[in-house]
């Protein structure tokens, strides 16, 4: 992707910056106009703990957490939001008063997969599901399903971007949403504006990153 299509948006926090590119991209789910970068939140220390420092105030309330189920290779920002929900004083009903932070694997299906070894930290416990994004709401929809399979209660939903705020009955919180980014669309591939003008696939994006066509 040439660097000159990359800008950062900042919002909320002048810690906080979204990095975007324009152009024609390609999901498992659909067709966006902008790619989201969030390597850096995802990857950055400094900025993964801006980015849980920015969602924990969703959950100071009255809001108990045990396990942050963390998507889209949030784990870093999962052990910080963690860190921040334990430092807190939140309810737990954790006999250890600490919170777990998880990864599901995904089937061939694209279901989600928790090993017997990894159930008994969702089990019982209040799970706050964790995702880079959420815009079509299919993969966060997975995982409500499996926290409720395999015996949990969903704590609630959250994510670095968002553009819906319910997903399956949950409410959706975001650091950044499309009233920061308001060009932002997305399309059924069938449906696309784009596509119908001819206007070639720039690259195909997913949780993991871009890969250019």
């Amino acid at each position: 992707m040439p660097v000159e299509n990359v800008k950062k948006v900042a919002v909320k926090n002048s810690n906080l910056t979204l990095r975007v590119a324009e152009g024609h991209f390609a999901t498992s789910h659909s067709h966006i106009n902008y790619y989201i970068d969030v390597t850096m939140q995802k990857t950055r220390l400094s900025e993964a703990k801006a980015i849980a420092s920015a969602l924990v105030s969703y959950y100071r309330a009255n809001t108990m957490v045990d396990t942050v189920l963390c998507l889209d290779g949030m784990q870093v920002v999962g052990t910080c939001l963690a860190d921040e929900l334990t430092k807190g004083g939140f309810m737990s009903v954790n006999a250890h008063n600490t919170v777990y932070v998880i990864t599901p694997e995904h089937t061939s299906g694209s279901q989600l997969l928790l090993r017997d070894n990894i159930i008994p930290a969702v089990k019982g416990k209040n799970v706050l599901i964790l995702a880079a994004s959420v815009t079509t709401g299919y993969t966060a929809g997975a995982a409500i399903e499996a926290v409720k399979y395999y015996g949990g209660s969903v704590a609630g939903v959250s994510a670095i971007f968002a553009t819906v705020d319910d997903c399956l009955g949950y409410e959706v919180h975001s650091v950044f949403d499309p009233n920061d980014l308001k060009e932002y669309a997305s399309y059924p591939a069938h449906q696309c504006p784009m596509c119908r003008q001819g206007r070639k696939i720039d690259a195909l994006v997913n949780s993991h990153g871009y890969s250019k066509l």
